[in-house]
């Protein structure tokens, strides 16, 4: 099977390659750790987290790296505003960082370098752009010299002034062109710093992810994901630290994702639009956000909704509706991807809005399959799960869990079930009519069936 990988820097739909046979490289830029993780952050964490997943099925080793950004502006003012210590900060966020993303079942990334444990490979990288002739100092900064490199902004496909027309860019005196970005930069007493042969400072946040990718990755990589807002001018900023200081082609294949929308509005603390993946775990489970993450394509804008949440809800009730049907079913039973249509959809292009319409296709031939066809149907729907990070939990725990506190236990439904049944039994049908009415007001739906009555909650 063939994986197919829409290229930033080319435009164009490429079969993937990995510089070094059964071996891949993938970096996505993570977190500045300073808040919590809103619903736009978690997009290419769910993103590269389903394409990791496909990867690894390909791939004897693959390398996945998640930074962490640990030293910033905003952080420092974070810490400011709470009289508290950087590190306590950064500690705090980037643990509720992990705790998020594992809610939306993410697997850990292999490795998670932090900007302050790569310092020293940051000055390294300074220095050399400095004696390569694309970097200069001036009032204490290091700054990369823009017009330096012939082909900057390449990846965003725009010429320097056009770039600069569109962006708030810093004009200094220190710059020589208005263009030109901080490499390094003075550290006042009171803040995290660094000594350097330009005075204790600290890096800037382009530089970081080049230094860390060489430092762990190595020179050249397969894979550099983020969302669209990186474009400009982060990752055209790391190509040209990166190309300029070691040569060769920095990352193969770029991918970025699509931006993503609160109801039709751009998501924005002062449109009060602002949530939280925290917050939105709230009131829904992990995997319904996840899913509603995944229903659209990664490339396409999504407007996060609460339409969009509650058909994702549905969609996993129904599926692990049909997967409750067949609990008892073990499973040793083979599937082999490569004939499988949703693995066909996941490799091209991480299409998993079609990845997902075959796994509705599955469920609705395992509804109706007969008992011998049903072992390989539903190792086909768990091995689709398994890819796209759900489906992983038990069908009644997933169907009967997770009551608010004032809500009826499952005992009592049970009860209730049982009266209900005996209330039939005696022809009171009257009643038997109540229980369901009563128990489908407090959120609890009744599925009768030759075999019995189950329940869910809705």
């Amino acid at each position: 099977m063939t994986l197919k990988i829409y290229n930033t820097m080319s435009g164009a739909k490429e079969e993937f390659v990995p510089l070094v046979p059964d071996t891949v490289t993938m970096y996505v830029c993570g977190p500045t750790v300073y808040n919590l993780a809103h619903i736009g952050n978690a997009r290419p964490v769910v993103v590269f987290d389903t394409l990791f997943r496909l990867l690894q099925t390909q791939y004897g080793n693959v390398t996945y790296a998640r930074n962490i950004t640990d030293v910033d502006d905003k952080i420092i003012a974070a810490a400011k505003e709470g009289d508290r210590s950087i590190e306590s900060v950064t500690d705090e966020y980037t643990a509720k960082y992990r705790e998020d993303m594992a809610e939306l079942n993410a697997l850990p990334p292999s490795l998670e370098p932090h900007a302050t444990h790569n310092i020293d490979a940051m000055i390294d990288l300074t220095s050399t752009l400095i004696e390569k002739g694309h970097a200069y100092e001036s009032e204490g900064h290091v700054l990369f010299a823009v017009d330096s490199m012939e082909d900057y902004g390449k990846l965003s496909n725009r010429s320097l002034d056009d770039m600069l027309a569109g962006a708030r860019v810093q004009v200094a005196d220190y710059k020589r062109h208005p263009g030109d970005f901080v490499l390094w930069k003075p550290a006042d007493a009171a803040d995290p710093g660094w000594d350097s042969p330009w005075g204790r400072g600290r890096p800037g946040w382009h530089l970081e992810c080049s230094a860390m990718i060489r430092a762990h990755l190595g020179e050249t990589i397969d894979i550099h994901g983020g969302g669209r807002d990186l474009i400009f001018p982060h990752h055209e900023n790391e190509i040209a630290q990166s190309r300029c200081a070691h040569g060769g082609d920095y990352v193969n294949y770029w991918m970025h994702n699509a931006y993503l929308d609160i109801d039709g509005e751009k998501m924005s603390k002062s449109l009060g639009n602002f949530r939280t993946v925290r917050d939105l775990l709230q009131s829904y489970r992990g995997e319904v956000l996840r899913f509603a993450l995944l229903s659209a394509h990664y490339r396409s804008p999504l407007n996060f909704s609460v339409e969009l949440l509650e058909q994702a809800q549905s969609n996993l009730d129904s599926f692990y509706g049909t997967l409750r049907e067949v609990a008892d079913i073990e499973l040793d039973v083979d599937v082999p991807l490569a004939d499988e249509p949703f693995y066909q959809a996941l490799n091209d292009d991480l299409n998993t809005p079609l990845a997902i319409a075959e796994l509705h296709a599955l469920a609705k031939q395992l509804n109706k399959a007969s008992a011998e066809d049903k072992p390989q149907l539903k190792a086909r729907i768990i091995a689709a799960g398994n890819l796209l990070g759900i489906l992983g939990q038990d069908p009644e725990e997933w169907l009967q869990g997770d009551a608010a506190d004032d809500a009826i236990s499952a005992e009592e439904i049970e009860a209730l079930i049982q009266e209900r049944v005996d209330a039939k039994a005696n022809r009171d049908f009257a009643r038997a009519d109540e229980i369901r009415d009563s128990l489908l007001a407090q959120g609890v739906v009744l599925e009768d069936s030759r075999d019995g009555t189950q329940w869910k909650r809705g």
